[in-house]
């Protein structure tokens, strides 16, 4: 029995997205973290090593937003190695991909009135889902443990379905700077009239 060519035809990956900040917001955000000396992790708020989590803090991180410091901030500004979200941002990250994403709530002022809510923002799925061997990427090692996709260089990524599974955001396990998400998410954004962030193909270094 002959097999039509539309039997014979693969389905289609799921697109995958590289999610950043919008770059055509060129000007800075109105918004300064008052008490970062009081908060007992440095001069920048990072993850710990080897894993996605908020660092111990001795306090509530404490925003002044004003548009004396900048222009209105949107529903996604990068922050340190953080995003810092609206409560309309964290409520569509949180329907879409509940295990996905982890927030801490800031208290927020403003010279000028009422201050918009805001949440520190951290996606804290790490997936190991390169294919590596139909990728193009350089992977760099020290002998230990330590094992890195070199941001720097020209890459091309494919990914493995079976390792993303259900999840709709993620950060890649051995780029942890590297976002990805699924096309629903992106669509949930959309939808939502989110601003701030940019979605590009997944499978391209630029």
């Amino acid at each position: 029995m002959a097999v039509s060519r539309n039997e014979r035809r693969k389905p289609k990956a799921p697109k995958l997205y590289r999610v950043g900040m919008d770059y055509r917001l060129r000007t800075r955000p109105g918004l300064q973290l008052e008490n970062i000396a009081a908060l007992g992790a440095g001069r920048v708020l990072d993850s710990p090593r080897g894993k996605r989590s908020f660092p111990t803090l001795s306090e509530t991180p404490r925003f002044l937003i004003d548009k004396s410091l900048g222009r209105a901030p949107v529903d996604c500004e990068h922050f340190h190695d953080f995003w810092l979200v609206s409560t309309r941002m964290k409520s569509v990250l949180e329907a879409v991909d509940r295990e996905g994403v982890a927030f801490l709530r800031c208290e927020t002022r403003s010279l000028s009135g009422n201050a918009p809510v805001y949440w520190l923002c951290d996606i804290v799925r790490l997936l190991d889902a390169v294919d590596e061997e139909k990728s193009n990427l350089e992977i760099l090692e020290d002998g230990t443990d330590y094992r890195h996709y070199n941001a720097m260089a020209l890459s091309s990524f494919a990914f493995r379905e079976e390792a993303i599974g259900s999840a709709h955001i993620f950060r890649l396990r051995f780029l942890s700077s590297r976002i990805i998400c699924d096309q629903a998410m992106k669509d949930a954004c959309k939808a939502a009239g989110l601003r701030g962030l940019g979605f590009r193909d997944a499978s391209g270094n630029y």
